[in-house]
């Protein structure tokens, strides 16, 4: 069972990884969006995130098993998929990928259920199995740099093929799984995790909360336009390159429990967040010549970028949150950072494109170092704002 559910994690991450990192590569360089056009694109990925759970709240955990709905979004993905490379106007494009975004995104809940259901203990299996994940994520990031079709269509059409072979997975390699609640009463507010907003009235909580909603704006500059400027300055392979980022999160992964020994939360926010600050320079004043030292250390401080803010605080809002509103916590975070703090990243890292750019289509210069330090800026200032502010001594527990 745990190799079934690892090579479903492979492939629902190469999916995602194949067209994610040179979204706005292809946006930008060969459609001729503006900066803004392809930060809302890019944007679609936190729509989706903010309806998703009213999708596995209301629909797959009441009515249908999950291994069927799943293989349904599936094959509807891969036909939006391969019709999202045969447009090149911004409305189609946009309103293709929010359709795609709306099949997909229910998808990694869904995943993640499943396998918790499955397997005998989820706090030991389950890292172990999304791990999959990851290295799924470089895998296909690798074979894109390889083929060097970045700025191309083609990864649309990766993630076409990689959704076909999802459904047909889904329907024969995956355990039939029910529908859990079907005698649950839910409500909006359950689904949104509002319940939890009682942890609010922790002053500490409050500005993580905060905190959490404002990284997500310099961590969607990274996201959005890192492989776009890799290219424009010349990087050979940069989503391979790219994908050493990934490859730093899972040592940073297996490193936690060290330092959630020797550090408070935060301590270990505050790291991280100083972490992006210091990437974010590093890119700015790299380049892919004597510099090309500063890009590589810039990705892989991902790995500590993103665990030691989004997998701690995670685990936070875990520790602090009641027995009864743990799951609705955990709702609720990821609404408020992957909803709408990606979505806000998305349409900010956009119109900051467009300001540090100028020039007409086809010669358009960009200000990439004004870009990098103004995020730079607002990732110290968050740092700063948990530095004054967040209070708490807690520590995360180990069990």
């Amino acid at each position: 069972m745990r190799i079934r559910l690892s090579v479903m994690m492979f492939l629902q991450y190469i999916i995602w990884g194949s067209w994610y990192v040179v979204l706005n590569t292809y946006l930008t360089s060969t459609l001729g969006f503006s900066g803004t056009q392809a930060g809302a694109a890019f944007g679609t990925t936190a729509v989706a995130s903010l309806l998703a759970p009213f999708f596995v709240g209301l629909v797959a955990d009441r009515f249908f098993a999950t291994e069927r709905v799943m293989a349904t979004l599936y094959a509807i993905g891969a036909v939006l998929l391969f019709l999202i490379t045969q447009v090149s106007s911004f409305p189609a494009v946009y309103s293709l990928l929010l359709a795609f975004c709306l099949c997909y995104f229910p998808t990694v809940a869904l995943t993640n259920a499943m396998t918790m259901r499955q397997v005998a203990d989820p706090g030991r299996d389950f890292p172990i199995i999304r791990m999959m994940g990851t290295l799924g994520w470089i895998f296909i990031n690798l074979i894109v740099g390889f083929m060097k079709v970045e700025a191309t269509s083609t990864p649309f059409l990766l993630a076409a093929a990689a959704s076909i072979v999802m459904c047909v997975y889904s329907l024969t390699a995956l355990p039939h799984t029910p529908p859990p609640g079907r005698t649950d009463k839910i409500t909006i507010g359950k689904i949104l995790g509002l319940d939890a907003l009682a942890m609010l009235k922790d002053r500490s909580y409050l500005v993580f909360v905060i905190a959490s909603f404002l990284a997500c704006i310099p961590l969607t500059f990274y996201y959005s336009f890192t492989n776009l400027y890799l290219n424009e300055v010349g990087v050979e392979n940069a989503a391979g390159k790219m994908s050493l980022g990934q490859m730093s999160e899972v040592g940073m992964m297996l490193a936690m429990p060290l330092v959630f020994r020797a550090f408070s939360v935060r301590g270990i926010l505050l790291m991280g967040l100083g972490s992006w600050a210091v990437r974010y320079l590093l890119l700015g004043y790299g380049d892919p010549g004597p510099g090309v030292w500063m890009f590589y250390i810039a990705i892989i401080l991902h790995g500590v970028c993103f665990d030691f803010f989004f997998v701690t605080g995670q685990l936070y809002t875990n520790q602090e949150a009641p027995d009864h509103l743990r799951n609705t916590a955990q709702g609720f975070i990821t609404v408020v950072t992957y909803g709408f703090g990606m979505l806000a990243g998305s349409l900010l890292s956009g119109y900051a494109l467009d300001y540090f750019s100028s020039g007409t289509t086809g010669a358009i210069a960009r200000d990439w170092r004004a870009f990098w330090l103004s995020s730079a800026a607002m990732s110290a200032a968050i740092g700063l704002l948990v530095l004054f502010f967040f209070q708490s001594k807690a520590r995360i527990r180990a069990k």
